[in-house]
């Protein structure tokens, strides 16, 4: 009681502070008449909010006044003395619309001046904009939709200049003036919100994360738990088999020594023991174990060290039958075998059944396993094994010509089924064998495309969508259909807002509509757009993410051999935007600019370097496997308690009986790499290009 009494005044100014800003006015004079009856002190924290209001009031109408007469000297006094220089500094909102005010001053003179401005005057505003663009508007240089306005100091008559066409519309100064009212009254609102909302909105919302952080935090504790108790069991009961064998071992030692022959049913009813979990009990029982060192060979295999798994024998065993000699290289592929074990076989028949015919709850949690299977599996012989299995069985009914098939999973009702069906493709689409598997029908390639299209609800989705068709622009017969589709005018209105576009997005639609303008095919399509390809490429070249610079230089390269593209790039001043990025960018992106600009003014015909496009080579590319990241982040799902997921939800409900094949991997085209200084030349993928693998 001794708290609240306390801090009660300041507790009862708080509630007195909330019913003024709601505008309880009847309330809150029942509740002020109360407390001075009962004789409690009331905090003064609002005496003067009536006289906050109608300062703020004045303020905005100033402000306003001083945009529309064009008085930049009061218009920025009143902006720095009156904007808490918290939000100047720090909110993008108020650093862009600050930008664009500058902008807005900058020009008026030559708005509405009736084309004869005073020409020092103008020359003022000018060099004040150039200053602020020097010193605090310097942060902002990075990012793609001012990067045009850093040179409008520079142009002597910005009105005719096709890059500030926009600011001299009738339309842009009313809708800047639109979002300077609606900050201004967004601002002196927020500053006058109660200090009860603001400790509610803080504590509900740390609250909220806190709780998903720790439900997030169990799950993972109760999955590593599972498995390491499978393991701990597993090791528990392999030791005590080991322990009975090794005592019986003991026994027939000393047995030899006082001259008792030890027979070969005797080690075959040993070796049957020890291999009971790991080997078919009939493969043991066709051993020849009368064959000196056969026992020895196969209880040295079994007992070397094992880190995650049952071992994998097959190949041992298929020597040891053919009674032929291991080689000491041969036993250290089977120890590093046994360290990364192939996984169980499947159930492919019923596990289709479940995808087409199962709850939608169950579809989700069935292809997250298949993608986990794929993902978490240890590169080389266990992930191929796991890829082989999939394609052999057509896991995604590719080849079926069914009404209903796995494959239409991409258009379920269900948003959590359509994501997990594009991601497990995209992860297929990452391996080269998984993208042959993909392209041997085109209908995998137009579904995808009419996901991606349709698409605008689930950003993940359309992410791993858009990932696998950038994987399969690395085949050259699935660039030709994609060029035909029209998919590269729906990548550059998609790259008209990249701000707007999650850093994947961005990454990888650059990256498709790079490999698709590599093609001839590709660059006549851009030649029919070719100012709007040009401005976005030319924004492009500014962004802030600096992973897309490969890309968009290979994408302007490759177009600007196509000579009406090049008159059009020198039209709209294509060199000086492209000498502003040589004076702030580092060695290597210096080195592919002088590139671009050498291609810009060159007066040839074709470009030489280039391939012809008439082959459609299924083996156009590198046999490159990138398995990124991003394919298992943000999961839409978690499991329940005692609800079954992963592997755990395999391999009990669809164990299946040696559905796991081997197949020799394709040999892959002679590398060709890629010095860092020339614009790109050759399909890449974002993933590939990044680890540094030839391209």
């Amino acid at each position: 009681m001794g708290d609240v009494l306390a801090h009660e005044s300041e507790l009862l100014g708080l509630v007195k502070e909330y019913l003024d800003f709601a505008e309880f006015e009847d309330t809150l004079k029942t509740f002020s008449k109360e407390c001075k009856v009962k004789g409690k002190p009331l905090c003064k924290t609002v005496g003067g909010s009536l006289k906050k209001d109608s300062n703020s009031l004045m303020i905005q109408k100033d402000l306003v006044a001083a945009f529309d007469s064009g008085d930049q000297k009061l218009f920025f006094d009143l902006w720095e003395g009156h904007i808490p220089s918290s939000i100047r500094d720090t909110d993008s909102l108020a650093q862009k619309l600050e930008f664009y005010l500058h902008i807005h001053f900058a020009i008026y003179l030559l708005k509405y001046s009736g084309g004869r401005p005073d020409r020092q005057e103008l020359d003022e505003r000018i060099s004040y904009f150039k200053t602020y663009l020097e010193t605090k508007g310097a942060s902002l240089s990075q990012t793609t939709e001012f990067l045009p306005f850093y040179a409008l100091p520079f142009v002597p008559n910005p009105m005719v200049h096709p890059s500030f066409k926009e600011l001299f519309q009738d339309s842009w100064t009313p809708e800047l003036k639109l979002k300077l009212e609606k900050f201004l009254a967004l601002i002196f609102k927020a500053s006058n919100t109660p200090k009860l909302l603001t400790i509610y909105k803080e504590n509900g919302s740390n609250n909220k994360e806190m709780l998903q952080q720790l439900h997030q935090q169990l799950l993972e504790a109760e999955r590593r738990a599972m498995a390491y108790l499978k393991r701990y069991n597993k090791m528990q009961a392999d030791y005590h088999s080991l322990i009975g064998v090794t005592a019986e071992l003991v026994d027939s030692l000393e047995a030899t020594v006082s001259g008792k022959m030890i027979t070969p049913e005797y080690l075959q009813s040993v070796c049957v023991r020890l291999f009971s979990n790991q080997m078919r009990q009939s493969l043991a029982h066709s051993v020849d174990f009368t064959r000196p060192g056969t026992a020895s060979t196969m209880l040295r295999a079994s007992l070397a060290p094992e880190t995650s798994g049952p071992l994998q024998l097959e190949s041992l065993q298929c020597s040891v039958c053919r009674g032929q000699a291991i080689e000491p290289s041969e036993k250290q592929r089977y120890r590093k075998l046994k360290d990364v074990p192939l996984l169980p076989s499947l159930d492919y028949e019923k596990l289709k059944k479940d995808l087409i015919w199962g709850s939608d709850r169950l579809k989700a949690f069935l292809l997250q396993a298949l993608r986990w299977r794929l993902t978490t599996s240890h590169p080389g012989e266990q992930r191929e094994t796991v890829l082989q299995a999939y394609i052999s069985n057509d896991l995604l009914d590719c080849h079926s010509h069914n009404q209903r098939s796995v494959l239409q999973l991409l258009h379920s009702k269900s948003e959590a089924v359509r994501q997990y069906m594009a991601r497990l493709v995209n992860a297929l689409a990452s391996l080269a064998e998984g993208r042959l598997y993909l392209a041997q029908n085109t209908k995998v390639l137009r579904m995808l495309e009419g996901r991606l299209k349709e698409e605008d609800k689930d950003v993940i989705t359309r992410e791993n969508v858009l990932g696998a068709l950038q994987k399969f622009s690395l085949r050259r017969p699935l660039q030709t259909a994609m060029i035909r589709d029209g998919l590269i005018f729906w990548l550059i209105d998609l790259l008209k807002e990249p701000d707007c576009l999650s850093d994947y997005t961005l990454e990888y639609s650059v990256a498709l509509l790079m490999n698709l303008c590599l093609r001839s095919a590709g660059k006549n399509m851009c030649a029919k757009v070719a100012g709007l390809m040009l401005k976005v490429l030319s924004d492009l070249l500014g962004h802030e993410n600096h992973e897309i610079q490969p890309y968009v230089n290979g994408a302007l390269y490759s177009i600007l051999s196509i000579p009406s593209i090049r008159e059009e790039a020198r039209a709209m001043g294509m060199e000086d935007i492209l000498r502003c990025f040589i004076k702030e960018g580092n060695a290597e992106m210096i080195r592919q600019i002088e590139f671009i600009i050498k291609q810009l003014n060159s007066e040839d015909l074709l470009d030489g370097v280039l391939e012809s496009d008439d082959d459609e080579d299924e083996d156009d590319e590198e046999d490159h496997d990138i398995m990124e990241a991003d394919l298992d982040k943000d999961e839409l799902i978690q499991p329940q308690l005692g609800e079954l997921s992963g592997e755990k939800l395999l391999t009990t409900e669809y164990l299946g009986i040696m559905t796991n094949t081997g197949k020799a991997r394709r040999k892959g085209l002679a590398s060709v790499q890629w010095s860092g200084d020339e614009p790109l030349r050759r399909p890449v993928t974002p993933g590939g290009h990044r680890t540094g693998c030839p391209v």
